[in-house]
């Protein structure tokens, strides 16, 4: 797994959530017509960026999917892919608990076998 900055993960999420924010306020223009290429121009930059920012990721693909989906312009796939590409799993550390003495089950059954 490779190691994204926080400054990278910073610039990623505001390139994801402004890309939204163009693609939701401008949708009148962007929808099907004669801006559709600005749209699709728009979403093969973005994509770019965020990879070259923070790798390929499989959360990226369902933004170019539903392009293709009536109205899901609407929906910031930009911001959620983004978001799970970046999310950080919190690394499971576990805890061993080390006894000087034995512990108090043992013990106990350890002195019940010496009477």
């Amino acid at each position: 797994m490779k190691i994204i900055s926080a400054n990278r993960i910073r610039i990623a999420r505001v390139v994801a959530i402004s890309a939204d924010v163009l693609q939701i306020a401008f949708f009148p223009l962007l929808a099907e017509g004669f801006a559709s290429p600005l749209d699709d121009a728009l979403d093969v930059v973005v994509c770019a960026i965020l990879t070259w920012l923070v790798g390929w990721h499989f959360a990226f693909l369902p933004s170019f999917i539903a392009k293709v989906v009536p109205m899901a312009d609407l929906i910031p796939t930009w911001t959620i892919a983004i978001f799970l590409a970046t999310r950080q799993n919190p690394v499971q550390v576990g805890t061993t608990q080390v006894y000087v003495e034995p512990p108090p089950q043992l013990k106990s059954a350890a002195e019940k076998s010496r009477s």
